[in-house]
């Protein structure tokens, strides 16, 4: 439906749809969220064979290159409030490299040297999960319960389950078959409730990002994983290790010990629940949301210029 809406239509009614907030605490906070996302600072020159707005258009479907359907429709949600000259650079997918040129994507590698990966919340249907647990921290099990696919690239996955598949205090397996050489890591997947019934909730990044962080952080469980070295529209770089998320060292070496303390000390594990909520209810106002990601958008074409 917004695909076949008129784009004229839209422009009119991007000043009255959004409009800064009156409040001062809540415009600094939408603001401090949109330089965020967008950290450009000064023009910047895109290629001259940069497409227009008037090209993004839904991308055929290919054999071998599959289109990214859901970014695009998440991109052009925004997009087709601003005028049809503009150019736009995108780069779809999991991305874990800082683009060459100031572009629009999904993820981006945590730090200060990435203000040209432009963040918008992308394929969010797939991404932005929360749930209500009625479970209480207190009810659930003592064991870190972790499903996901682990491929022979993902290095970082495999040296997890071969340090602590089969250890007493994890519930582990792996989801997808065929790319293994432990054939005895495969399970049968979980339900998402079914994690539901343990304190902790493994988060290991794949190609980017954990996917299951969101609707873990959401939850009554606490995500166990070690400092994110990629980041979404979620802001995972700005998630303090053991006020939002248990964090383990890189090697994961000291996981059981994590797992033990806060086991001992449940009143410093629902601390961390209360504040992982706070940080999913940011963005649960969709009006806001939505507002935060037109700016991003504004700012990406006021400081971007055609080469």
């Amino acid at each position: 439906m917004r695909y076949g809406t008129p784009k004229i239509l839209c422009r009119k009614l991007a000043p009255l749809r959004f409009k800064l907030p009156r409040d001062n605490n809540e415009r600094k906070y939408v603001l401090s969220r949109v330089d965020y996302y967008n950290k450009l600072n000064g023009n910047h020159c895109l290629p001259n064979e940069t497409i227009t707005l008037a090209n993004f258009k839904l991308p055929r479907k290919r054999k071998h290159k599959p289109a990214h359907s859901a970014y695009f429709f998440d991109t052009y949600e925004h997009s087709r409030y601003f005028d049809n000259s503009l150019k736009m650079s995108c780069e779809f997918g999991d991305i874990t490299h800082v683009p060459n040129i100031p572009s629009i994507v999904k993820s981006r590698p945590v730090g200060k040297d990435n203000a040209n990966a432009i963040l918008l919340n992308l394929d969010k249907a797939r991404h932005f999960v929360f749930l209500n647990d009625r479970l209480k921290f207190a009810d659930k099990k003592n064991l870190l319960i972790g499903r996901a696919a682990v491929y022979k690239n993902q290095t970082h996955r495999v040296q997890f389950y071969e340090m602590f598949f089969g250890h007493p205090m994890c519930n582990l397996g792996q989801v997808n078959r065929g790319e293994t050489d432990h054939p005895e890591w495969f399970v049968e997947p979980l339900s998402i409730d079914q994690h539901l019934d343990y304190k902790f909730i493994l988060c290991l990044e794949g190609n980017d990002v954990a996917t299951n962080l969101k609707w873990v952080m959401s939850s009554n469980s606490l995500a166990v994983m070690p400092r994110p070295r990629y980041e979404t529209w979620f802001m995972e770089g700005s998630l303090i290790a053991d006020y939002h998320y248990v964090e383990i060292d890189a090697d994961y070496s000291n996981l059981e010990e994590k797992l033990r303390y806060y086991i001992q000390h449940p009143d410093l594990a629902q601390a961390i629940v209360e504040h992982a909520h706070e940080h999913v209810n940011q963005f649960k106002n969709k009006k806001r949301e939505k507002l935060i990601a037109f700016l991003t958008l504004a700012k990406y074409f006021k400081l971007v210029i055609s080469g």
